[in-house]
């Protein structure tokens, strides 16, 4: 089942927690009971593991982020061999389980990776221009800084809807001969400095960048397809 990212309230037991928008949704369609095992294919900051753990279900919990893995190690050694972490990608899951009596995936960036600066998924802060969710392989900085102008448009365009992508490609590809983009303000100040920001506009005009170089460097479509 595809879910919705939440909020985070204090920090316990190496996590913060973490209230899914749609956790009633989600436990009411899975229904999870003591016996069960349930797969969390995106285990983020654990708040569906956590309630689907409440319930008597085992979880199967996986992520490529490595942080993720490391901040839910206490909640595993709490569980009592109810809760097994793997790292890996979610389209990796049947090479670590072999049937569930329900999965669910919460597609996209966590609260915990956005409040994380140094990961450089946002611009709320100033980071690294980053987003690899896994830590390795091709940064966001590695693209904007290396692509032709015509490749990150139509990165721009598919992946995050941008009517400017061609103007803003062509922008990002004559500012980097003279100073390379490496952090996040950087690029976002760039694309609103070009592109304008009307008092009325509620969305930064950097947004629909930042994403869709976050689902291309993380192939998060190519996911969803394996």
């Amino acid at each position: 089942m595809m879910a919705g990212h939440g909020e985070d309230i204090n920090a316990v037991g190496g996590l913060a927690r973490h209230i899914p928008v749609l956790l009633a949704e989600v436990l009411e369609a899975l229904s999870p009971k003591a016996g069960d095992l349930i797969v969390d294919g995106t285990f983020g900051a654990g708040g569906y593991t956590r309630a689907i753990l409440a319930s008597g279900a085992s979880v199967v919990a996986i992520d490529r982020d490595p942080d993720a893995i490391a901040a839910g190690r206490s909640l595993e050694q709490q569980s009592g061999g109810s809760l097994t972490l793997v790292q890996a990608p979610f389209s990796m899951l049947d090479e670590h389980v072999e049937s569930a009596d329900g999965v669910v995936l919460d597609i996209g960036v966590s609260s915990m990776q956005l409040d994380q600066a140094e990961r450089g998924f946002s611009f709320r802060a100033d980071g690294p221009l980053d987003m690899r969710m896994a830590q390795a392989g091709l940064s966001a900085a590695d693209v904007v800084n290396s692509f032709k102008a015509g490749d990150l448009a139509r990165i721009f365009g598919f992946l995050g809807e941008e009517r400017h992508a061609g103007r803003i490609a062509r922008m990002i590809e004559s500012r980097r001969e003279k100073r390379p983009f490496e952090r996040t303000l950087d690029l976002a100040d760039a694309i609103e400095t070009h592109i304008g920001r009307a008092p009325k506009d509620k969305i930064h005009p950097a947004t629909r960048v930042f994403q869709a170089l976050r689902i291309f460097v993380n192939d998060e479509l190519g996911e969803l397809a394996r």
